[in-house]
């Protein structure tokens, strides 16, 4: 089998050693590089990586990914798509040549919980690994693969245990124009309900609070009934901007994807927040009860931590107090559960977790 590492790069001279390390053990290793003024062309080329300059105008993240898949010698057998801020884990080439699926999924890290990031955060399947012939990106922004739809009754996706891609991102980079991008992109088609996703996030994102409003009901309306998991994220986000509704929405949530912890979660801190103690506990029980974490975008990373346990204890010790005592402020358990502490250690004693059972999924949009 031979295997290509190929990606597109703009100013990434920080990046290209580590990218280099992870990747060496592929027959070729290409860059396509879109403008680079700092030493990332100079570094690459050092390092025997075959750096090919391509221009892009406008931008178009799909045409520049398209540009840089041409570029692949024809005797390739398998591709990775490795971003510049990504590394392979070692192993990665003996595991995929036991494999001769077209398509293969892994375990993607995104981000990390701890400086020393040796401690995964945000966790989901990713799907940048494919054959030479027969796929291409598309969307301007968010850009995904597909295969082309002369080779869709070859295609075929599977999921490569032990094959992950660990991400490291460089948190000084600016995203101001992603807003840009996914207008031009939604102008270009208006129905696209992952697109319309992305950008009423984006809205949230930078406080334009009736302008994401607006962008997630819409996504609500031209969105898949079937994409379960990201309407009931559209939800949370609604929840999330639109006090007054905060309820009704995060209910509705949970109504539509009854086996996922994140709105029970949701639910419990809102309850939680107002001194139901019996809804909060309520609630923390249902998600405890949940050990199947289903590792796509949608997931959020506060179910799965100390926050939901923190809250049933916490919970449960102030539901025996008397509210109408003159000291009840004083003996109830406070916990503030927007914090990192509520949520990554245990605060009140040590409480068994079992073990969940991870399922990796890529949700279908």
């Amino acid at each position: 089998m031979k295997i290509a590492v190929y990606t597109i790069a703009l100013n990434e001279e920080q990046f290209v050693e580590t990218w280099y390390n992870s990747a060496k053990n592929a027959d070729y290793l290409l860059i396509a590089d879109t403008g680079s003024t700092d030493g990332t062309i100079e570094k690459a080329r050092e390092l025997g990586i075959t750096v090919v300059p391509i221009a892009i105008k406008p931008w178009r993240f799909d045409d520049a990914r398209n540009a840089s898949l041409a570029l692949l010698p024809a005797d390739i057998d398998m591709c990775i798509c490795l971003d510049m801020d990504e590394v392979l884990v070692e192993g990665w080439r003996e595991l995929l040549e036991t494999t001769t699926a077209p398509q293969i999924s892994y375990k993607y890290t995104w981000s990390w919980k701890d400086a020393s990031e040796k401690v995964p955060g945000f966790v989901y399947a990713g799907n940048k690994v494919h054959a030479r012939f027969g796929y291409r990106w598309t969307d301007l922004i968010h850009e995904v693969l597909l295969p082309e739809q002369r080779f869709l009754e070859e295609h075929y996706e599977e999921y490569l245990e032990g094959f992950e891609i660990h991400h490291h991102p460089d948190q000084s980079k600016s995203r101001s124009s992603y807003i840009d991008l996914l207008k031009v992109a939604l102008a270009e088609n208006s129905n696209n309900p992952r697109l319309t996703l992305y950008h009423a996030r984006e809205l949230g994102a930078r406080g334009l609070v009736s302008e994401a409003k607006s962008e997630f009901k819409r996504f609500l309306k031209i969105a898949n009934p079937h994409n379960i998991n990201e309407r009931s994220l559209a939800y949370r986000h609604l929840a999330q901007i639109d006090p007054k509704n905060r309820e009704s929405y995060l209910l509705k949530a949970a109504e539509i994807t009854p086996t996922r912890r994140e709105p029970l979660v949701s639910l419990a801190v809102y309850y939680f927040k107002q001194e139901n103690w019996a809804h909060a506990l309520m609630y923390c029980n249902k998600a405890l009860d949940i050990t199947f974490k289903t590792l796509d975008y949608t997931m959020g990373e506060y179910a799965w931590g100390y926050l939901p346990l923190n809250m049933k204890l916490a919970s449960e010790n102030n539901m025996k107090l008397d509210k109408k005592s003159t000291t009840y402020d004083e003996d109830k358990w406070k916990l503030n559960v927007d914090s990192i502490i509520a949520t990554d250690f245990d605060l009140y004693g040590q409480v068994d977790k079992k073990e969940e059972e991870q399922v990796l999924f890529e949700p279908d949009m």
